[in-house]
């Protein structure tokens, strides 16, 4: 059986649609997103060996240590093992599907992910942007902050109830009430496929730098600064949504 980059038959060139660089700011989230594809598409089939981590860190462009905390996500999962010895690597597990992820397809089946994904991101984007231009009351300011500190201090079992409410308190303060009800319903929808994937702690440690630098951006007055943050932090979302979907 031939190998290529100590991953055996797998040719690299049908990797290639899947691995590419990842985009600096969401390494940990579009690496997961990547990987998971690999595996949900069946370019690297249960029982068999994926790269060797030096070359999937060097096609993704992020660190081993990232890389192995994608890895750990996935073992933790139950997608991957890792085995030890000469003939050792990571190793993809021929795997049923899971209640979650059979509630996940059911979901999908009536929502237009790519649509709800975008409009999410052009509401949040606009709602961050409008909030850093017009400034904020002193009653506005401290309700955002107050949202923040609530999301770093929330359990785990808490944290997504947080976050969205995070989030509305940042489309209320953008004074548009239309965008407001809008953004609500669209959160709804999203939180409803979001229930359905793992809360993975990495990708909350990074969501809580996101939001910290996307309240400091609004607080002091930075438009393009609140809206860059607020694009990146959805764009992570939906890499990681796309990951368990593909």
């Amino acid at each position: 059986m031939a190998k290529t980059g100590g991953t055996a038959g797998t040719p690299t060139d049908r990797l290639t649609p899947v691995l590419r660089p990842v985009r600096a700011g969401n390494g940990f989230e579009e690496a997961l997103e990547q990987i998971l594809q690999l595996l949900r598409l069946g370019l690297v089939p249960g029982g068999e060996r994926l790269p060797a981590e030096r070359e999937l860190a060097e096609r993704m462009g992020i660190s081993r240590v990232t890389l192995r905390e994608v890895l750990k996500v996935l073992t933790d999962q139950g997608l991957v093992e890792s085995r030890r010895g000469r003939y050792g690597g990571t190793f993809v597990l021929h795997r049923p599907d899971s209640h979650g992820e059979e509630e996940l397809r059911r979901r999908v089946a009536g929502v237009d992910v790519e649509d709800t994904l975008r409009f999410r991101e052009v509401l949040e984007v606009g709602a961050a942007g409008l909030c850093a231009a017009h400034g904020l009351t002193d009653d506005g300011a401290l309700r955002l902050r107050t949202a923040l500190t609530a999301t770093h201090d929330a359990p785990l079992t808490e944290y997504r109830r947080q976050d969205t409410l995070l989030h509305l308190t940042l489309a209320e303060l953008s004074g548009s009430p239309s965008l407001t009800a809008q953004y609500a319903a669209v959160r709804a929808t999203l939180n409803d496929l979001l229930d359905c994937i793992p809360l993975l702690v990495r990708n909350l440690e990074h969501s809580q730098h996101q939001h910290t630098a996307l309240v400091e951006a609004v607080l002091d007055g930075d438009p393009d600064g609140a809206r860059e943050v607020m694009r990146e932090h959805c764009e992570g979302t939906a890499a990681l949504l796309r990951g368990f979907l593909a």
